[in-house]
């Protein structure tokens, strides 16, 4: 059945009986909150009440418990005995579909809805109309409310909104846990105190041991009746100037041109939103108070867009939420979380989902670690995280029920996982490795000025890779030769439209400025797969990898491509230009390419604007097929970049985002050893510059062996150049050479352990 029938049994009714009846039941409510008893004597109270003034023949609450289980906890109409007894899965019966999907259901006959499920020991045979809100709490089911009619009749918005309503007055009761306590829902039993172990996704690296901080979503609101709305308007404007002031605040400190910068300013447009704001005031005029407006506004559009796979619009649910907690802390006379609240100097913060300007509202100088339930490496939240230098774990599932304030934690943001209460010996280890940590990174520090050239006088060049302006710095602290590759893609990927030629110009010029006299490779927009950008329709793909991404997007809507290139030629008026073109899988397409660049020369310079003094154009070798035609590309480019990452997915033809795969081939293996010596080789015959920027290039033992095959430029992210740079110093790159030529024939799975015993053998440090 569809959404249009399921709210077929929706009417009209008048708007001032309507009125009067919702705020008499509200002021009932707020009542039975106020007064004595128990959670579940309150409870059974509020359904009766509801029963009573919708004139409903069936009013029944159902609460999630653990193992997505719903359980009938109280009633009117149906029989008693079943309270605690009946239960449904998420997805089973109307009840368990009204869960699942988060969605409000009104049937005039709920036994021709397909999910139906009958259930005799509740008494329901007499009930045939159904009308069901989910409970909502923090975008979180927290339960079902239900009222039946033994009439087959219809429902009206009116009824609907009043359900709503004090559906949320029960989230509140729920969250007080005298219905359900935390440690039941968690699911852990006795092990709730017990060291535990989080597995998630690494959104920035990094190591950190802390106290546990948990950031909740939603502030308790006692009050949800109003008693005159034209207050509650007064309240709510004063606490939007507020709210504005504290956000413009934020934007003062932060510098100009800074990705943060941009998230920041788009989240101040987003708190403007007029259709936001009326839907609030609309919400206080039906005689609530202006906080439980703001929380019925934010259940309703999650409810209406959770479902919504689009990353885009999973960003702006998160920028609501952010939004909503500050808008109610500004009601409640606070600034931020952590107002009156003192903060341990070692935190761990913990959230489920986190705004960018949440995070900047804790103290930076104690923040040392970022645990998400949710998150993306492109969320806004984890792009300001990673310009603070915080370890970020994300998708760690139900954190927040798993961990007591002030835990002790540990963030390890490489290995992509963390530790709860963790024992005095995992204690004592990961100390010692941040130790460790400590004492290489002062190692490193001592070689950054140091010449990158072998223990043998075989000079490399080592370049970082880069995507943002906050990388910028590392180029001078790390003593990098260059950035050998640009990624362009991610500032698309955190604005909320496509930025124009004059913004890219800026943008592309800030990023040469700022590079000084050292080389800037500029790789073209690879966007597609699984890099969305948020304003650019698209459609679903069986296989993203190998979909319509990259060079494919940038030659099938050429008037994209061609802004982005003249913005670059624009930005490097007066000095040299690299470009380099992604996923290129044949000859023809790079042609079709350079013949872009070409026309966009002859535009900028026909328009008057400076060109360039050179423009260099390369290819990235990340498509297999591209091996074959060396000889036919190599006179045609300026230089050859190989991207590892890609060429060994295809190559090996896996999916790398997939766990079950991702450490099943070895890049040290004789197959990818082979490709890249036949790319090293055709490029020497036909003396084009060649470089490699992918993960190969940032792990010592991997930069070993390419150095040893013949690469001489390395590209990596700004915490892998110490190491690498460590590693080449102590390398004999000739010895290194003969002793690859020796596993030419070798045609082991990896040959891995074998170089790793070279290293130790020649004293290299990997």
């Amino acid at each position: 059945m569809n959404e249009a029938s399921e709210t077929a049994a929706l009417e009209e009714r008048p708007p001032k009986e309507y009125e009067n009846n919702h705020r008499r039941l509200l002021a009932l409510l707020r009542d039975v909150m106020a007064g004595l008893g128990t959670g579940q004597q309150r409870l059974d109270k509020i359904v009766r009440l509801i029963a009573a003034e919708m004139k409903a023949d069936v009013c029944s609450c159902y609460i999630m418990r653990s193992g997505d289980m719903l359980e009938l906890f109280a009633t009117v109409g149906l029989n008693q005995a079943a309270v605690h007894k009946t239960r449904l899965r998420v997805g089973e019966g109307v009840v368990g579909d009204i869960a699942g999907r988060a969605r409000s259901i009104a049937l005039a006959n709920a036994r021709t809805h397909p999910n139906f499920a009958y259930r005799p020991e509740t008494g329901e045979d007499d009930f045939r109309s159904l009308l069901g809100v989910p409970i909502l709490r923090g975008g979180r089911v927290r339960g079902v409310l239900v009222i039946q009619h033994a009439a087959q009749r219809q429902y009206g918005e009116d009824e609907v909104e009043t359900l709503q309503t004090v559906a949320m007055v029960v989230a509140e009761l729920l969250a007080g846990g005298t219905l359900v306590g935390r440690q039941e829902l968690s699911n852990v039993g006795d092990a709730a105190l017990l060291p535990s172990r989080l597995g998630g996704v690494s959104l920035n690296g990094g190591l950190a041991i802390g106290q546990a901080v948990l950031h909740r979503h939603q502030l308790t609101i006692r009050d949800m009746v109003a008693d005159d709305p034209n207050v509650e308007l007064d309240r709510l404007r004063t606490a939007l100037a507020g709210m504005y002031g504290a956000i413009d605040a934020l934007l003062a400190t932060t510098a100009d041109g800074s990705e943060h910068r941009d998230i920041l300013e788009t989240y101040r447009m987003f708190a403007e939103d007029r259709g936001w704001l009326s839907r609030i005031r609309e919400a206080v005029k039906t005689g609530l108070t202006a906080e439980a407006a703001v929380i019925q506004v934010q259940n309703d559009t999650r409810a209406r867009m959770n479902q919504i796979a689009d990353p885009y619009i999973r960003e702006r649910l998160l920028d609501l939420d952010d939004l909503t907690n500050r808008l109610l802390r500004h009601l409640a006379g606070k600034r931020s979380a952590t107002d009156g609240v003192a903060m341990p100097d070692d935190m761990i913060l913990v959230a489920r989902t986190l705004g960018p300007a949440e995070l900047l509202d804790y103290d930076r100088s104690k923040l040392c670690g970022l645990v998400l339930e949710e998150g993306s490496a492109t969320s806004h939240v984890v792009i300001v995280a990673r310009a603070l230098n915080i370890p970020v774990v994300g998708q760690c599932t139900d954190a927040l029920n798993r961990v007591d304030p002030f835990d002790q934690m540990i963030v390890d943001g490489d290995n992509a996982q963390v530790f709860v209460r963790p024992s005095e010996d995992i204690k004592y280890t990961v100390a010692e490795s941040m130790r460790m940590m400590a004492m290489r990174e002062r190692l490193f520090a001592r070689v950054r000025g140091l010449p990158s050239v072998s223990h043998d006088g075989v000079p490399v060049s080592i370049q970082l890779n880069c995507g943002l302006l906050i990388d910028l710095p590392h180029l001078e602290d790390s003593g990098a030769d260059g950035i050998g590759l640009y990624r362009t893609e991610i500032p698309f990927m955190i604005r909320s439209s496509y930025p124009d030629v004059a913004t890219q110009t800026v943008l592309y010029a800030k990023v040469l400025e700022m590079a000084g006299d050292k080389p800037v490779v500029f790789r073209t927009l690879d966007v597609g797969g699984d890099k969305k950008l948020p304003y650019f329709a698209g459609h679903e793909e069986a296989n993203p990898a190998l979909g319509w991404r990259a060079i494919r997007i940038g030659l099938d809507r050429p008037a994209m491509l061609r802004k982005q290139l003249r913005a670059l030629l624009r930005a490097a008026a007066g000095r040299p230009l690299s470009l380099m073109f992604p996923m290129i899988a044949e000859v023809a397409e790079f042609q079709a390419a350079r013949k872009l660049v070409d026309m966009e020369i002859a535009h900028t310079a026909a328009a008057g604007y400076p060109s360039p003094t050179k423009v260099r154009v390369g290819v990235m070798v990340e498509v297999p097929a591209l091996l074959l035609q060396l000889p036919s590309l190599l006179p045609l480019v300026d230089f050859i970049s190989v991207g590892s990452n890609d060429l060994a997915q295809y190559l090996f033809a896996y999916d790398r985002g997939d766990p079950r795969l991702s450490n099943r081939y070895d890049p040290l293996s004789p197959p990818m050893l082979a490709a890249l010596r036949l790319v090293v080789d055709e490029c020497e015959k036909a003396r084009v510059p060649l470089s490699l920027c992918g993960e190969m290039a940032g792990k010592p033992l991997e930069a070993m062996t390419l150095i040893g095959i013949g690469f001489r430029s390395l590209s990596m992210s700004p915490p892998s150049v110490g190491p690498v740079k460590t590693m080449l110093r102590s390398l004999d790159v000739g010895r290194l050479r003969e002793y690859l030529l020796s596993l030419n024939k070798c045609s082991s799975h990896s040959v891995r352990d074998r170089l790793r015993a070279f290293a130790k053998d020649h004293s290299i440090l990997i």
